[in-house]
């Protein structure tokens, strides 16, 4: 009996350890390992979630063009679906105000806004969605998120923070009418400011002002919720209706009925792109929200297995009646600040969620129009990351450049095609380094040795030596250049050149086309008397050289691993300090 007490035990341990590895792929990595005490913190900091993310999802619903209620279903079974599927221990799934701006802007001209019609296109959006990251879980395609720079993101998310506040500007002045585009917006408010309804005006600068300095003086205190409880039972009371003062009007309650989204072929085909630019807003968001997050509490990430619930939670999004969902950073950073350590507080937060539509979604009825655009906008002010704008405008002028240039695009163009502009920069400007990478000659210094220097023409490292560094991987859109910068060293060299020895530490890969170029190179300058020297080689590079015939080009005894045989072998000894 003691035998087997003890066999029983090391297959718990072993069971245990296993899922903190997560080897067991239908263990909710989010969620396990738990224990007694951390279930209790957790389930603690589920409640003070809710109560400082309800209000803001009901927000979201409104960027989203969505009904209220739609709001609290993105945080029911979506959020119970991530910590099912996900991996990560604090992202946070649900509604968000990127994603809401992206298909909003896109389904507003195919459907009238909070319409049947238009709740159909969403919940199909959402669908879409979680195809594509279903597709990009099963190949593995979670590096894509390192494509988008944080650079032009910060300009993304701070051009939607523009456009979301001027589109919240009509109800938070009592203005009727509501523009798709953010230009348009403007006009109307101009045009209509005559109009505006003083109430409405001061109770909007009162949440606003309210929000903004608790945030900063006390920021576990949940305002958006205390001013959402305080204007309904005011608009309940006072009958703030009769008094010009907008409200929601009823909002449904009870669960989301379960049904299947329904579209015309046509609408399918005209949602595509905007499910893709959700996909990549997505996956750049997500990421970099779990790296985080993972980074600050020591934890490992797994992107492609986050990519599988979020897959799950827009899947259950789409079928529950709600819209688009994404790993938010702001509402993961309200969970950790409320204490949350793994995905059963989330579970909480659904389960208060639960209790609030059985019981209380009645009340929202009463919930003023100006008070959920104000909270809004509140969040709209909070993408606006000056202080990193700022620090990029500090440390690199261009960068900065390229973020004020998405953030245009995102609110003269639109979210849409904003964030595929997004990408196009951040991969450009990649591309661009490539294209044009730093080139560095050896060249002779202070106390007469040798130290790199920009690649001039007219500049030697000794008399006939050059030794020259390119700075990127040789492919077929920067060999041209390679080429003409070696043929301008040689022929504007002070002396003849007798030796050009390429220092290759930084050239890791060699295309085909590169290879043909650096092969005619390599034969011209033998044919001219000049002996070319590769120094550096790493196994990759040398494999390359091997394989499209580099190698019997300049002879395998004129490859080497480092700079210092490279040199002997040219009978040159580099002078260098200790």
């Amino acid at each position: 009996m003691r035998d087997f007490l003890a066999n029983l035990t090391a297959r718990v341990n072993v069971l245990k350890g296993t899922a903190r590895a997560g080897v067991f792929k239908g263990i909710p990595k989010g969620v396990l390992p738990l224990n007694r005490a951390a279930a209790m913190r957790d389930a603690l900091a589920g409640v003070q979630l809710a109560s400082m993310d309800i209000p803001q999802v009901l927000g979201y619903a409104r960027i989203a063009g969505m009904p209220a209620v739609t709001g609290l279903y993105t945080v029911f079974l979506p959020l119970i679906a991530f910590a099912l599927f996900g991996a990560s221990r604090h992202l946070v799934v649900a509604a968000d105000s990127a994603t809401a701006t992206i298909f909003a802007s896109r389904l507003s001209t195919m459907a009238s806004v909070s319409s049947a019609e238009y709740a159909s296109l969403a919940a199909m959006v959402a669908l879409l969605t979680a195809a594509l990251l279903l597709v990009a879980r099963i190949f593995k395609l979670g590096f894509l998120a390192d494509f988008l720079s944080r650079t032009v993101l910060v300009g993304f998310l701070a051009g939607v923070g523009v456009q979301v506040g001027i589109a919240m500007l009509g109800d938070m002045l009592g203005l009727p009418g509501h523009a798709a585009r953010s230009t348009d917006q403007l006009v109307l408010v101009a045009r209509e400011g005559a109009q505006l309804n003083v109430p409405t005006l001061i109770i909007s600068i009162l949440v606003v002002a309210a929000v903004l300095f608790f945030k900063r003086v006390w920021p576990r205190l949940p305002v958006p919720l205390i001013a959402v409880v305080a204007g309904i039972a005011a608009s309940d009371i006072y009958g703030w209706a009769a008094h010009g003062i907008a409200v929601l009007g009823p909002v449904a309650g009870g669960l989301p009925a379960l049904r299947m989204p329904s579209v015309t072929w046509q609408q399918l085909l005209d949602l595509v792109p905007v499910a893709a630019s959700c996909f990549v807003m997505i996956v750049a968001q997500s990421a970099a929200a779990s790296r985080v997050f993972a980074e600050r509490h020591h934890e490992a990430t797994d992107t492609n297995r986050d990519l599988l619930g979020i897959a799950a939670a827009n899947a259950a999004a789409a079928f529950s009646g709600a819209f688009v969902v994404n790993g938010s950073p702001t509402q993961t950073a309200m969970a950790d600040r409320a204490g949350t350590r793994s995905q059963f507080a989330q579970i909480v937060f659904a389960l208060v969620v639960v209790v609030v539509l059985l019981f209380f979604s009645r009340f929202l009825q009463y919930l003023p129009r100006c008070i959920l655009a104000s909270i809004v906008f509140t969040i709209a002010v909070g993408l606006l990351d000056l202080k990193t704008l700022f620090a990029i405008r500090r440390e690199s002028p261009g960068e900065f450049a390229l973020a004020v240039f998405t953030a245009a695009a995102v609110v003269l163009i639109g979210v849409e095609h904003g964030i595929l502009i997004a990408v196009a920069v951040s991969l450009l400007r990649h591309v661009r380094h490539s294209y044009r990478p730093h080139t560095m000659i050896l060249a002779p210094g202070d106390h007469g040795m040798w130290a790199p220097v920009p690649a001039i023409a007219g500049t030697q490292t000794a008399p006939g030596l050059i030794v020259y560094r390119f700075g990127a991987d040789l492919f077929y859109a920067n060999d041209h250049f390679f080429v003409d910068d070696t043929r301008r060293l040689i022929d504007r060299a002070p002396s003849k050149v007798r030796w050009f020895v390429i220092d290759a530490s930084a050239i890791t890969d060699l295309d085909y086309s590169a290879a043909r170029s650096v092969g005619d190179l390599c034969r011209l300058l033998k044919k001219s008397g000049i002996n070319v020297i590769f120094a550096r080689v790493n196994r990759y590079l040398r494999s390359d050289m091997d394989r499209h015939g580099i190698t019997p080009i300049i002879g395998a005894s004129c490859i080497f691993g480092t700079l210092h045989e490279a040199l002997r072998a040219a009978e040159v000894i580099q002078p260098v300090g200790k």
